[in-house]
């Protein structure tokens, strides 16, 4: 096997796998109703049914056919946002129904890189990279609108809401080696939350607004790669009581984009095997 789709239970403390495939599969979403995950694989995107022995189903997202693992549901679970770029030539976000259909090009600027949706349905936040320069952004998902939040204090990426839409979580190299931070929507309001001096990434903070699940690297690893050790750990909103859940073999597409359940009891990852193996 290569890819492991697994959900891990905050009550039981134990994961469970749901599919197991040879190909390379990334960053589930978990849906509205809880039924599926939806994942992405060969620049494509699916849905995976939450059954016994699932098989995934091609979601039509159109022209773009070159999506990477920055993808997930609006809040009311009617629209996906995708980031693709067959048409641009460098990742572009899109929105299309969440069933399938023609996407609409969201963000004028390019890279950008999904991450996650306001509370309200009404923007989505992103990673964009401008002359190099890695920052979070947010813009209406008419794509009018965009705001700029953080300015080359580092390395900014991974940003993502919070579910009473109070604070935007992200990860920064602002402070040396890359950590967990939040803020205001609106760029204010700037709180360091990790301290550990190990490469943290992709913080994502669960719909009750009780913790934060994020991944962590050794500290001499730089970017996000796939397939290394890595430790899956969770906190409160606020920093504190971090704890490492489980240590897995992965990175890269485990857990890139918001994959907890609806009632966030649970959420989703994906752990690899050594390509070949």
């Amino acid at each position: 096997m290569r890819s492991s789709v697994e959900i891990y239970d905050l009550a039981t403390r134990r994961s469970s796998v749901v599919w197991q495939t040879e190909k390379l599969v990334e960053a589930p979403n978990w849906s509205r109703d809880g039924r599926e995950l939806v994942i992405n694989a060969d620049g494509l995107i699916y849905r995976l049914p939450l059954v016994e022995n699932p098989a995934p189903e091609k979601i039509d997202t159109g022209f773009a056919t070159r999506c990477n693992n920055d993808h997930g549901l609006s809040p009311d679970g009617q629209w996906l946002a995708i980031s693709d770029r067959v048409e641009h030539g460098k990742s572009c976000i899109y929105i299309l129904p969440a069933s399938g259909g023609v996407p609409r090009q969201v963000t004028p600027d390019l890279p950008s890189y999904w991450h996650g949706w306001s509370p309200d349905g009404a923007r989505v936040c992103y990673c964009g990279i401008r002359d190099q320069v890695f920052d979070i952004y947010t813009i209406a998902t008419n794509g009018t609108d965009e705001r700029r939040l953080t300015h080359g204090e580092g390395r900014n990426d991974g940003p993502d809401w919070s579910a009473d839409g109070q604070w935007i979580y992200f990860n920064s190299s602002r402070s040396g080696t890359m950590q967990i931070w939040r803020m205001h929507p609106d760029g204010t309001g700037v709180e360091r939350l990790t301290q550990d001096g190990h490469g943290d990434w992709f913080a994502h903070p669960c719909p009750n607004n009780r913790k934060v699940v994020f991944i962590t690297y050794a500290a001499d690893v730089f970017d996000h790669p796939r397939d290394l050790p890595v430790r899956m750990r969770m906190m409160d909103m606020d920093g504190g009581h971090v704890e490492t859940l489980f240590e897995l073999f992965g990175g890269q597409g485990s857990i890139n984009v918001p994959s907890w359940s609806p009632d966030g009891a649970a959420f989703a990852y994906v752990r690899y095997f050594p390509a070949g193996n």
